[in-house]
């Protein structure tokens, strides 16, 4: 009994140490400019990606002095402490999820937020110079094309949006047509209209464009940080339910425990069981 104790009282240690840590990871995330790291920022303004910093910030550093309490309840063996200190968890545990439950609600409600944006962005020749200069940047790197597709930029379809397929088409095939760019969706290089201001000595090679999209990458960007933020509520979560459990189930040591009993043999070889005295 005495070694399960032991290991009782090193496993709440080391689980409100991990509970400290993710108070520290709270407020390192919660203080952190993750959001300026998006591409294209400017087209997100109107839209908000804080949600859940506050929480975090708050929660954060509440988590690490509730934990040195736990810690030290533990260390120290002080079983009201541990009562105190695990109740005041819980009370954190359900305020976190009460302030924090909204952050689903907006991470639902962002793939259509971002969609509307999309929409009111197009065409994407005639947004801000400093905007189709990031456009651009991101287009190049990530080899796409447009927001929703490369017809975002109508008629004026930038360089960064060209690309060269693997197989050159045949010489019949440079006409397109719905059917070779349903067949090609699929492609990393799929054609566009012919209706771009291009020297026709170029039009077989400019007119082949990024066939994914730049809006579901710009949709990932977005969406991490509040996939983070949820992320480390739910570790919180996890991790306090346990420390609860542990530091209650030390505080209470004495509803549970087996008191000590001591054996007698009497007549006929008969064993008797007593409670051990104590010793006041």
């Amino acid at each position: 009994m005495a070694r399960c104790r032991s290991y009782l009282r090193g496993l709440s240690i080391c689980v409100t140490v991990l509970l400290m840590v993710s108070g520290v990871v709270m407020i390192g995330v919660g203080f952190a400019s993750i959001d300026g790291n998006t591409p294209v920022a400017e087209l997100f303004d109107q839209l908000s990606s804080s949600d859940g910093l506050l929480v975090l910030q708050v929660f954060g550093p509440a988590t690490v002095v509730l934990s040195i309490l736990g810690i030290c309840a533990a260390t120290l063996d002080l079983k009201p402490l541990l009562l105190v200190f695990s109740a005041l968890i819980f009370v954190e545990f359900v305020a976190m999820m009460v302030v924090a439950s909204p952050l689903v609600q907006v991470q639902t409600q962002m793939d259509s937020a971002v969609e509307e944006v999309f929409f009111n962005a197009t065409p994407l020749h005639r947004v801000d110079l400093y905007i189709q200069g990031e456009l651009n940047k991101l287009q190049a790197s990530d080899s796409c094309c447009g927001l929703r597709s490369y017809e975002d930029w109508e008629s004026q379809i930038p360089v960064s949006c060209f690309c060269k397929p693997a197989v050159p088409p045949p010489a019949s095939d440079t006409q397109p047509s719905s059917q070779q760019v349903h067949s090609d969706a699929e492609e990393p290089c799929v054609m566009a209209d012919g209706d771009q201001n291009t020297p026709p000595a170029q039009v077989t090679e400019k007119l082949w464009v990024h066939s994914q999209p730049c809006g579901p990458i710009l949709k990932s960007y977005m969406n991490f940080p509040i996939r983070l933020r949820i992320g480390i509520i739910s570790a919180f979560s996890t991790i306090s339910m346990a420390a609860i459990a542990l530091c209650l189930a030390l505080g209470l040591e004495e509803y549970w425990k087996k008191p000590p009993v001591e054996t007698t043999v009497v007549d006929f070889d008969r064993v008797k069981y007593q409670p051990k005295p104590s010793p006041t």
